[in-house]
């Protein structure tokens, strides 16, 4: 087989630029991206670092304490659903056989689906990777904090426990927490209902909790301030973010029946997606017929 050099390399130098001049056209803050009527808008975040409360719970000499910061970066940009999943979206996939019917059952269409668990919600993800022939997955804790900007809010902390007054600890949650002034508001409202955040996303942190592929993790910090071998990550409970970050068992439907909860449960829960794609230099390749 002859190898052109010049036809090669000048044309992958071609793609190169394509992909270059996709990037330029969303090198933007935010970018909603007009997708199928099953999909809907995508929202897409160009990359960067933010300080990030960690997710789970901290002891150290076996006491409660806060979680860590740490500065977390998403390099590589992120593509996540303006909306949250809706009635009708998730009815789809219920008409496929795929999806179990919400305990929520909404009949109007363009309001978040809830009463749906972490298993409904990877259920959904997996049919909708295979009807569209994309990557579709649930966000993690970092990817959903960073999505949320301003509207994010970790645990409900009461800072490091008091080993002579352990309710010390117990009365700064609830008073951090009353301090919020969250009141129930169990019906879920039409899309849109709650704004926009700075970064283009729709009802960040309203009525309706969203559902993360993060595990709960119980971490023990040790006298080097590094995590423990002794800690242990949950898959069987994941971090659930909305009006402030709690956790919750994955076939849990109802955050008022139980779970995991941390603080008042959430009036609902439902979940957005992240899309995975190749590169824009692979996407502009994949065009030429080169990948």
């Amino acid at each position: 087989m002859s190898f052109d050099p010049v036809f090669t390399f000048g044309t992958i130098a071609a793609a190169a630029m394509i992909g270059v001049g996709i990037t330029h056209a969303l090198d933007r803050n935010s970018l909603e991206i007009p997708q199928r009527v099953a999909v809907g808008q995508l929202v897409m975040l160009r990359p960067g670092s933010f300080d990030h409360p960690q997710p789970g719970e901290f002891l150290k000499e076996s006491r409660p304490v806060a979680a860590p910061i740490v500065q977390e970066t998403i390099d590589a940009q992120l593509e996540i659903m303006k909306f949250q999943v809706s009635v009708s979206d998730y009815g789809r996939c219920v008409a496929d056989g795929v999806c179990k019917l919400a305990d929520a059952r909404s009949k109007i269409g363009n309001v978040p689906v809830t009463g749906v668990s972490h298993i409904d919600a990877e259920a959904y993800a997996t049919w909708l990777s295979a009807s569209t022939g994309e990557a579709w997955r649930l966000p993690t804790d970092v990817e959903w904090a960073y999505a949320a900007g301003e509207r994010f809010r970790a645990d409900i902390d009461g800072g490091e426990s008091d080993a002579n007054n352990p309710a010390r600890r117990w009365l700064a949650q609830y008073r951090t927490e009353a301090a919020l002034a969250r009141k129930p508001d169990p019906q879920p409202r039409a899309q849109g209902a709650f704004g926009t955040n700075s970064k283009g996303l729709a009802d960040i942190a309203g009525n309706v909790w969203e559902w993360t592929s993060t595990c709960y993790s119980h971490v023990t910090i040790g006298s080097d301030g590094k995590r423990a071998a002794s800690s242990i990550d949950n898959c069987g409970v994941h971090a659930v973010e909305g009006f402030h970050r709690t956790y919750m068992s994955n076939f849990i439907r109802d955050g008022k029946s139980g779970g995991c909860a941390v603080g008042t449960p959430p009036d609902n829960l439902g979940f957005r997606l992240v899309r995975d794609r190749p590169g824009l230099v692979q996407v502009a390749l994949r065009r030429l017929g080169l990948s």
